[in-house]
């Protein structure tokens, strides 16, 4: 048994010890994912641009020379300047309403602070700066979570940044593929948050088929142990994208109570709602996805009109830890994850039991 039998495209291109992308919101697990190994990559997408260059500063300042990267979501058709009054101005008075009902309901305190989705308004104009603070950063990996625009595409590659694009279907690999793409995450329908209909095992192959070689494919959604690693090399994939499990690490920042829902999570315990963003995500039960899926009740309001509606009440939700109404974005894959780890524990054991299985089939 060897873990070069892990030595693929992207270790090689990359540099990086193993093909296991390790995504997440917390600066702490990008770099511990990095020093065991793995490529660590920060999502960006909730962050001033300012935030941005401090959190990539610090991450280059704890991991050296190994690779990292961040991810922004970069949806089509958003507004054109960062203007919440604009935005709240067009707000159904049915939306509104709801939302001061669940305000009330569920005893949610009315503190005025906006939330992560409520800071600024997901716009071209907080895109374009977010990228340029991407630019002139030393991440080497820039992943595109929603969205491939050419032109950003273009940029990051005429900084020198390794672009990767997460797709959930064929026709978005195409276009990925068409705007310069270095990479194809191949993202299934088990994935947590923004996710589309087709299954990891379905969509993992075709996209490997598409690309034919061009560029190297990770595998996305449900991919939780050692023997989902080596079975995505197996469906002709060169490495994989993971974030559901570092969300019950120790180095993940996750509320008491929020990660005793992630603990004792299965499966069936995720839903897909556009009750978060405005776009389907793959997040756990709660009585915040059954209430805006209940018949009477408003519809979420498309992205990114539902983030100003709700963003500042999600904010009140989790700084005051009301409980049924806390959520969080994670994939089908949580129900593998029952005990808090390190992140090296989590990665020595993705490696060994990968390794294992992929020793047992050479």
């Amino acid at each position: 048994m060897t873990e070069s039998l892990l030595n693929t495209r992207i270790t090689q291109m990359l540099g990086a010890k193993y093909p296991i992308f390790g995504f997440t919101h917390e600066i702490d697990v990008v770099v511990e994912v990095c020093l065991a190994g793995g490529i660590g990559v920060f999502g960006g997408t909730r962050s001033t641009p300012e935030e941005i260059t401090e959190a990539l500063e610090e991450i280059k300042s704890r991991v050296g020379d190994l690779p990292f990267g961040i991810d922004l979501v970069l949806p089509k058709n958003m507004p054109e300047k960062n203007n919440r009054e604009d935005i709240e101005a067009q707000l159904p008075d049915a939306h509104r309403n709801f939302v001061d009902h669940l305000y009330e309901k569920y005893d949610v305190p009315r503190d005025n602070v906006p939330g992560a989705r409520s800071r600024f308004v997901r716009s071209e104009e907080v895109a374009r700066n977010q990228l340029d603070a991407v630019l002139r950063s030393d991440a080497k990996i820039f992943a595109m979570g929603v969205g491939s625009p050419p032109e950003m595409v273009g940029a990051a590659k005429e900084y020198g940044k390794f672009v990767l694009s997460l797709v959930g279907a064929p026709r978005h690999a195409q276009h990925a593929l068409n705007a310069g793409a270095d990479m194809i995450v191949a993202q299934g329908y088990d994935a947590g948050a923004h996710t589309g209909e087709i299954g990891t095992f379905s969509l993992v192959p075709q996209i490997v088929d598409l690309v034919a070689g061009k560029v190297p494919v990770l595998a996305a959604g449900g991919v939780a142990t050692g023997r989902h690693i080596a079975a995505a090399l197996a469906l002709g994939a060169d490495g994989v994208w993971m974030g559901t499990p570092w969300l019950t690490t120790k180095e993940h920042n996750t509320s008491p109570k929020m990660l005793n829902q992630l603990l004792n999570a299965g499966s069936n315990d995720t839903v897909r709602s556009r009750s978060d963003s405005g776009k389907t995500l793959r997040m756990i039960k709660s009585a915040w996805s059954e209430e805006w899926e209940t018949e009477g009740n408003p519809k979420p309001l498309e992205m990114p009109y539902h983030d100003i509606l709700v963003g500042d009440l999600l904010g009140s939700i989790g700084r005051n830890e009301i409980e049924p109404l806390m959520h969080q974005p994670a994939g089908q894959g949580i129900a593998f994850f029952n005990e808090v780890r390190t992140v090296r524990e989590t990665m020595d054991t993705f490696v060994k039991d990968a390794t294992a299985v992929l020793d047992r089939s050479s």
